[in-house]
């Protein structure tokens, strides 16, 4: 799974998503992209398993990009825990994501291969998203 090597806080506050992305939205180094429509929370483990949907879809043939990496840390208190004695230890990292933000990228593969990978990656994620071609991204972006 995906997690930083080292933090400078070990748990940090919830935070709050609002806006549109304005970093990451736009496709740099691949052919097509897959593209949130909404914000959301994306955990380590959700992101391994559109990366292997992907690599596994287009056979080992072209290049799998990930833009998106999870810095965020999520604790958790244990179950049947009475309130107080602070906050829980982390359990698993997650990724803020905001719509227009380019998640996933593939290069070197046909775009009916690609619309295939992203649509299979995109069942594994919990926020809606859509299939981008470069430089047209912006043109279709802006939806939430």
């Amino acid at each position: 799974m995906l997690m930083p090597k080292r933090v400078k806080r070990r748990r940090v506050h919830r935070g709050r998503m609002k806006g549109v992305a304005t970093r990451g939205n736009f496709i740099s180094n691949g052919d097509f992209g897959l593209i949130a429509t909404e914000c959301g929370w994306i955990k380590s483990n959700q992101i391994e398993a559109a990366r292997i949907a992907m690599t596994r879809s287009i056979k080992r043939g072209g290049k799998v990009f990930i833009k998106i990496f999870p810095h965020k840390p999520v604790t958790k208190k244990p179950a049947e825990v009475r309130m107080g004695s602070g906050k829980g230890s982390p359990e698993y990292w997650v990724a803020v994501v905001k719509p227009g933000r380019v998640m996933f990228e593939i290069k070197g593969v046909s775009e009916e291969a690609a619309r295939e990978a992203m649509r299979l990656a995109a069942h594994k994620l919990p926020i809606r998203t859509k299939f981008a071609v470069k430089g047209q991204e912006h043109a279709e972006g802006g939806e939430a």
